[in-house]
């Protein structure tokens, strides 16, 4: 198989996902679908995307229920978040570890980070954080396509598929080449960069579906590291895994800790 056969069968399994996120469905279903065994269906499925199958489902799920809590109402709330999931208790659990935040959370502070972001944008952003190095370090370059304006976040993530709370993160405007991430914990990242333009409505930062992105390749971290990666940021594509992180996260609670 070709390299761009095997996008074709990854977006061809992607599509079926997003038709059965509300049913229990299997990744030997999924493989089925698109006509490969289960063995080399994962494999090629992970090759494409950096994720398992049901990893990627899972992400999906979650980031459907984001759009959720920011646009239903209380009174159906639990019944619409049972996408997938089978208790609310589940769900909870699995939202707090991929975003970052509770879903209450997420849905209470969502008025804020967009208030907090409109400031931002008015303003014109600002540089977040101090480019001092103090080891192990990591150096991150950014290239952005010129005509690019607006807010790059940042972090150093132990998978490939920013799902979590990063080691560390930040935002930077589009006018900072580069950022500095000092005393950094030893370990693998990945690190991986969202790019969202000035003008956008406050809430598509919180689900960021077509903002730019980039991503290094695997790093180890040691107590002696000066590491320097140059990420550079292109549209998405059909077989990217969804951004699940809470953005705004990576700017506002940096910003307290300043």
């Amino acid at each position: 198989m070709t390299e761009s056969e095997h996008i074709k069968m990854t977006e061809k399994a992607i599509d079926y996902m997003y038709q059965y996120l509300d049913k229990e469905i299997t990744t030997e279903e999924i493989a089925a679908h698109v006509g490969y065994s289960t063995y080399h269906f994962i494999r090629i499925f992970k090759e494409v995307t950096g994720i398992t199958p049901r990893h990627y489902l899972s992400a999906l799920r979650i980031e459907s229920s984001k759009f959720l809590l920011l646009h239903s109402t209380d009174s159906n709330l639990k019944t619409l978040l049972s996408i997938g999931f089978r208790s609310m208790g589940s769900f909870s659990s699995r939202f707090k570890q991929y975003v970052g935040l509770s879903p209450k959370s997420f849905r209470k502070k969502t008025s804020t980070y967009a208030q907090q972001l409109q400031k931002y944008q008015e303003k014109g952003g600002s540089t977040i954080g101090e480019n001092i190095r103090r080891v192990p370090y990591v150096t991150s370059y950014i290239e952005a396509p010129a005509s690019f304006k607006g807010l790059i976040f940042i972090g150093l993530f132990p998978r490939p598929i920013p799902d979590q709370r990063p080691a560390v993160g930040t935002a930077i405007k589009h006018t900072q080449k580069y950022c500095v991430f000092s005393e950094v914990p030893k370990g693998e990242y990945y690190v991986m960069a969202a790019g969202l333009p000035w003008g956008l409505n406050p809430k598509n930062y919180i689900i960021s579906k077509t903002s730019l992105r980039g991503k290094s390749d695997k790093i180890i971290v040691s107590e002696d590291s000066n590491i320097e990666v140059k990420i550079e940021l292109r549209e998405p594509l059909p077989f990217d895994p969804p951004i699940l992180i809470n953005l705004p996260y990576l700017l506002f609670e940096n910003d307290k800790k300043s």
